[in-house]
């Protein structure tokens, strides 16, 4: 046998890969091998950062960490309910500020794909789409339906006339390369018939007629017209082909990790597996490929879906919700990185030949007539290592890996040879400390102002009526929070009140959570979960002789995001009931039921700095414990150091919280639950075989989230005001900050 060839220090890939450019391009077109970018071939790799997902003070940092990764560009969605919030009604500032993060990105000198969509999915609120767009007639999302065309394309007229105005596309010397209409459509168009096929037809043409001097691709599309370029979205695209043959092979959405939902475990994607993929997808001609995502960052505020979508979306990505690299994942993609540009003149330009090495072992190799030639030699086995011979070499393949040969002859990278250092993160606790100029300045403790809502109507009621209604109709998503309250009266005479048993309150509802009271007393809690949000609650109630008020807040946890006809799904209680009387059961679903939308602290505004309303706040170095829809308010230090915040919510409830009016978003360490008789959590996580979200599955039994993130940016030297809502009950003594250090 002869001596297997040594793998060559990883120093030349360093050097290749600092060497990716960046010029300020100025036509871009494509054929079968790639995009060709003013006349000269470009292997793209790219990095998936949503702009609303971080602040713009963490904008630079993750461009800067993603182009050391090895990274020549940035792709982001456009968030069409974050920038129209009502018809006309425009917000471009903040965490919204697109053409701040796209100059960014040139700055940097990094390419731009702009996914315009409008629709998103992205495990976004509604899939990224104004939920008031449902109430205007006649309108059936991403269908052939005039008003959502009318409106689809009004703003996406917006947003090419905004890029072309700040001269961003490449045919005006900007960075965006490519952009995309609509988003995984092929998925339901069948669910929506002829109308569906002429939707997907309007869309395409529709964006071509923007001129914009780039192409347009749809991911996950299978009767896209030319020119538009369909592409592949999954955990493995090796084998996908573009429906024309003169189109480039373009992988949208590589999934390095997953999402999670509250009460949902953590799903874990090994580096080996994500390399291999990649590494799969050039060996097989592709040419542009993007990591979705590669920061994924948090749902702030109200704006994660699913429903059940968790305020993290870290999507255990290779640079963390922190703005932090994950290691090994972040160095050994790097690596990955550099061994593949040093093949991209051969890839791009070279003859591709195959030769099979084995029953699951095979080569592909690349090679022109200047002498260049690359590489890969795969197997695909996910069991057994492989010896392999090629070109009279003998090569030892891990099972289910890629090694890359840039020369045909010594190789540089082995995807399950993982070489980069691994790191361990720590969150270190800081316990809340009162800021100097806060009112309890000169005490030892920190003093905390408490507000209680009312179990029920506050104010004015907003509408009575005979049965239920359904909840995301009434709230059109102002709010999570819906109260259905009715009264009952109990004789003195029921056996229940004279033994001392209680009844049983039946609930059923469509999602997604609720809480249940009685004359003011929380009697219980339900929710649905990210598989199925219906559900139902059983839970004694207490009742006395008498009258007796029943109040129950029900709850929206993130709109759907997805599905054929997805924002037709309601929410809501659609039954309740009594069992324990003497006459059997009461059935409450046909009373009158008075209906209030929204809490009276959310009405008021009191998460605001600026907020100035009489409200009767109650001053206390011993806020309550274990007290239900109660609002706490600290004025605290920033914590010490520069290192990112995690807000630890282990021992409270389910809420909103809120800095200095900055939408932190919901908390809910919601501890997690099989999702299916499989889902087993692993010590260990086996990179060979496929990947599914289901395979490498940790935190049985754990909070699905404890920390929520709150950026640096939102603290000020002194004064911050922390707001917390508890819906059900905690421990606000036991809120601290974290820092997460490496």
């Amino acid at each position: 046998m002869k001596p297997r060839t040594p793998i060559a220090p990883f120093a030349l890939l360093i050097v290749f890969s600092s060497s990716i450019t960046y010029c300020f391009a100025g036509n871009v077109t494509y054929d079968s091998r790639s995009l060709i970018i003013n006349g000269r071939r470009e292997l793209i790799i790219s990095a998936a950062i949503h702009y609303p997902r971080s602040v713009p003070g963490m904008w630079p940092g993750l461009v800067q960490q993603a182009k050391e990764g090895g990274v020549n560009t940035i792709e982001s969605y456009v968030f069409w309910n974050g920038h129209e919030l009502s018809p006309g009604k425009y917000y471009f500032g903040g965490r919204f500020n697109l053409v701040k993060f796209i100059k960014i990105i040139q700055q940097a000198r990094m390419y731009m794909i702009l996914r315009i969509g409008p629709f998103v999915a992205a495990e976004y609120n509604y899939g990224g789409i104004p939920v008031w767009l449902h109430y205007i007639p006649g309108t059936v999302f991403r269908n052939d339906t005039e008003p959502f065309k009318y409106h689809m394309q009004k703003f996406m007229t917006l947003i090419v006339d905004m890029m072309k105005r700040e001269k961003l596309f490449a045919s005006q010397g900007g960075p965006i390369i490519l952009a995309q209409v609509e988003n995984e459509y092929g998925y339901y168009e069948s669910f929506y018939g002829e109308g569906g096929k002429r939707y997907a037809l309007w869309a395409a043409k529709m964006a071509v007629a923007q001129n914009i001097g780039v192409p347009w691709i749809m991911c996950q599309q299978f009767d896209t017209p030319d020119p538009v370029i369909n592409t592949c979205n999954s955990f493995y695209c090796d084998q996908f082909t573009p429906h024309s043959p003169s189109m480039p092979k373009i992988w949208t959405e590589n999934w390095p990790g997953w999402f999670k939902t509250f009460g949902g475990r953590d799903p874990h994607r090994p580096s080996e597996d994500i390399a291999f993929s990649v590494a799969r997808f050039f060996q097989k001609g592709g040419s542009v490929h993007n990591y979705y995502m590669y920061h994924g960052g948090t749902n702030f505020g109200r704006t994660a879906g699913g429903p059940f979508i968790t305020t993290s979306y870290d999507y255990e990505a290779p640079i963390d919700e922190y703005g932090l690299p994950r290691n090994p994942k972040w160095g050994h993609l790097k690596e990955l990185h550099g061994a593949i540009k040093l093949c991209e003149h051969a890839l791009l330009n070279g003859e591709r030949s195959n030769l099979s090495l084995g029953s699951s072992q095979e080569a592909d190799v690349y090679a022109d007539s200047s002498g260049a030639c690359a590489a890969f030699l795969a197997n695909m086995d996910d069991k057994n290592d492989k010896t392999v011979v090629f070109r009279n070499v003998s090569y030892h393949l891990p099972a289910w890996s890629v090694s890359i040969l840039p020369d045909c002859k010594k190789v540089v990278f082995n995807t399950a040879n993982v070489r980069a250092q691994s790191s361990t993160v720590e969150m270190v606790p800081e316990n809340l400390q009162p800021s100097e100029a806060s009112p309890d300045n000169g005490s030892k403790g920190l003093k905390w102002q408490v507000f209680k809502e009312i179990a029920g109507i506050w104010g004015e009621a907003d509408f009575v009526k005979s049965g239920f209604v359904d909840h995301i109709n009434t709230t059109k998503d102002t709010t999570d929070y819906l109260w259905y309250t009715t009264s009952i009266i109990v004789n003195e005479n029921e056996e229940f009140l004279k033994n001392g048993s209680r009844p049983v309150l039946l609930i059923e509802s469509k999602g997604h959570a609720l809480h249940a009271f009685a004359n003011q007393e929380l009697q219980g809690s339900a929710s649905g979960n990210g598989t199925h949000p219906p559900f139902k609650y059983k839970n004694p109630i207490s009742l006395k002789a008498g009258n007796n008020e029943i109040a129950l807040l029900s709850m929206t946890v993130g709109l759907q995001n997805a599905g054929p006809f997805y924002e037709w799904v309601g929410a809501g209680i659609t039954s309740v009931k009594i069992t324990g009387f003497n006459s059997g059961t009461l059935d409450l679903s046909t009373y009158s039921w008075t209906y209030k939308i929204g809490l009276q602290g959310e009405h008021l505004g009191i998460y605001n700095p600026g907020y100035r309303n009489n409200i009767n706040w109650v001053s206390t170095m011993e806020p309550p414990k274990n007290q239900p829809l109660t609002w706490y308010k600290a004025v605290v230090k920033q914590p010490p150091g520069d290192e990112p915040i995690g807000l630890d919510m282990l021992k409270m409830g389910k809420g909103l919280a809120w800095l200095n009016g900055e939408e932190i978003g919901r908390y809910w360490p919601r501890k997690s639950r099989k999702s299916s008789p499989h889902d087993e959590c692993v010590q260990e996580c086996d990179y060979r075989g496929k990947f599914n979200p289901d395979k490498c599955i940790t935190g049985c039994g754990e909070p699905s989230q404890r920390w929520y993130h709150i950026p640096r940016s939102w603290f000020k030297p002194s004064e911050n005001i922390l707001v917390i809502f508890e819906e059900k009950g905690g421990d606000p003594t036991k809120i601290t900050f974290s820092r997460r250090k490496i």
